[in-house]
């Protein structure tokens, strides 16, 4: 079947939606299963025995793996076909997930969610591809729409289910529940999903491309990943970076020589798609207010648990989840500007509010600023997205995908190492600067240790003893300031990050729509037209 053939057919009938079900089966299974498995780490380490650098590997290799394995995605499907290698994924995450469930020390976890990942790093922009290879122009937007629900949304609903789990079931079932999911969506892929056109192996894979952007990728997620916590003395860190980039650029130089690259960075010369890059990368930084600060603050200063935050989040999650699709029903009628702009306002606006949390907001009031924020969201992520990639040539949906998610997910770990870096300096010099003020001379910081003393020696201390952890909860109080301020201090930088991603979406151009009830047959004229709008006729087949 010509990919000319899969569209028509695809726009028959409910084919299409109902293999959308399919692609959003393992979107949701792949984005659950990186938050919900945070929530479980303290549990492994007790039934493990195992300290936090033993454990830790545990998320870092999933995430090395999955950085590792999406360039190839491109490859694969172009060479094997888009539902071969969307069922191999699935299948393999089963396994994978179920094999995790079985691990009975922390080497054999490793090792099992590096399987785990080598399925899940290429079910996203597989998924992505089917979807933009099933759905014409005029559709794409409603149908990432509804594809985006299940990477917005699990994210929230990880630490709510994986804190019940661990409340009251076993450990285990976090890994346990992703298997009858997979074997429904496998199912389900195999009787609803077509194949799509498949390009002959002629002998010349880029084996350059493939081993310098696995050595460049996971080196320099590897010291990402360890964020604010890398000891520069180590020589270990200088060195891995070093390499990174000497391997990346080897890949780049490679990529731009090679006939057929592993990742076509040429791609990156079609404007808008180049574009829409940056502006995910802004935005991404402005989601870790909500997906990584705001749970930091909820835990550890709020005193909540995983379960209560994951609670607070959720509607959150469900505004997201709900305003995808309509804006990308939106974008498919009046295009990405109009739809972004006021999204991203709204996650301005929100995201100002959120700096200004401190310890007598009410949970009721952060439960009304994140779903806000979620509502902006909802609007501002996908519509960008999916124009970006409608002005990519259908041919290259497969390459452009697999470097769209390998910047995604760069960009992602840049993101949580900067907003890490920013609240540790940050609470730091917070404390430094609170502390001076405990003096002899200060009365206010004098009145309070008195009233703590006396308070400890009602209690049965000693003079001495009650004085020593006075000044010691005195202490703890101004640090939970001063990193108060910090996280607030972060997430108000994320403002200024919205700020730029609605200047950038204000430089897309402004292309005219394909009409809804535009023929399909026109898809080769289409395929035309997009390639002579990218100025892109010279370098593409």
């Amino acid at each position: 079947m010509t990919e000319h053939d899969l569209q028509e057919s695809a726009g028959d009938g409910s084919y299409k939606w109902a293999a959308l079900v399919v692609v959003v089966i393992g979107t949701f299974m792949v984005m659950l299963d990186s938050s919900i498995v945070n929530i479980a780490i303290p549990k492994m380490m007790n039934v493990f025995g195992s300290n936090l650098d033993a454990v830790k590997w545990i998320l870092t290799g999933y995430t090395l793996t999955m950085g590792a394995v999406v360039p190839i995605t491109g490859f694969l499907s172009d060479t094997f076909g888009v539902k071969k290698l969307f069922i191999f994924a699935l299948i393999f995450f089963t396994i994978g997930s179920f094999l995790c469930g079985f691990a009975w020390s922390t080497n054999s976890m490793i090792f099992f969610r590096v399987i785990q990942a080598v399925g899940g790093g290429a079910i996203m922009p597989v998924g992505m591809s089917y979807i933009m290879q099933m759905f014409p122009v005029s559709e794409r937007g409603k149908a990432l729409g509804f594809w985006g629900i299940a990477s917005m949304s699990a994210p929230a609903i990880g630490p709510t289910l994986g804190g019940y789990i661990i409340q009251y079931m076993d450990w285990r079932f976090i890994f346990y529940v992703n298997v009858p999911i997979g074997i429904f969506g496998v199912i389900l892929a195999g009787i609803l999903l077509r194949e799509t056109t498949v390009k002959p192996y002629k002998g010349n894979f880029d084996y350059i491309g493939f081993f310098s952007s696995i050595a460049g990728i996971v080196s320099l997620l590897y010291v990402l990943g360890e964020g604010n916590t890398i000891d520069w003395g180590n020589v270990k860190f200088p060195l891995l970076i070093a390499f990174g980039c000497f391997s990346l650029l080897i890949f780049v130089v490679n990529e731009l020589m090679h006939p057929d690259p592993l990742l076509d960075l040429r791609v990156f010369k079609i404007y808008d798609f180049t574009l829409s890059q940056v502006i995910t990368g802004v935005t991404t930084l402005a989601m870790m207010s909500g997906i990584y600060v705001l749970p930091l603050f909820l835990q550890n200063l709020r005193g909540y648990t995983a379960m209560e935050t994951g609670m607070i989040l959720f509607p959150s999650a469900i505004a997201s989840g709900i305003m995808m699709p309509i804006s990308g029903a939106l974008f498919d009628k009046f295009g990405a500007k109009v739809v972004t702009i006021p999204g991203l306002l709204v996650v301005a606006f929100a995201t100002y509010k959120m700096s200004l949390f401190n310890m007598d907001t009410t949970r009721t009031t952060i439960i009304l600023i994140a779903t806000l924020r979620g509502l902006g969201l909802g609007f501002a992520m996908m519509p960008v997205n999916t124009a970006g990639m409608n002005s990519v040539p259908r041919h290259l949906f497969g390459k452009a995908t697999a470097l769209s998610t390998t910047v995604r997910s760069i960009m992602q770990a840049l993101a949580i190492t900067f907003m890490t870096t920013i609240i540790s300096n940050k609470s730091s010099y917070n404390y430094a600067r609170l502390s001076e003020q405990i003096t002899p001379f200060n009365n206010t910081s004098n009145n309070i240790a008195q009233a703590l003393q006396g308070i400890l020696m009602k209690s049965g201390l000693s003079q001495g003893d009650s004085q020593g952890y006075a000044y010691s909860t005195l202490g703890q109080m101004i640090y939970a300031q001063a990193y108060l301020d910090a996280m607030d201090y972060a997430i108000g930088v994320t403002v200024v990050a919205v700020l730029v991603a609605i200047i950038m979406v204000l430089m897309m151009s402004s292309k005219k729509k394909a009409k809804k009830n535009e023929s399909d047959r026109s898809l080769v004229k289409e395929k035309v037209l997009h390639e002579s709008e990218a100025g892109v006729a010279g370098f593409m087949e």
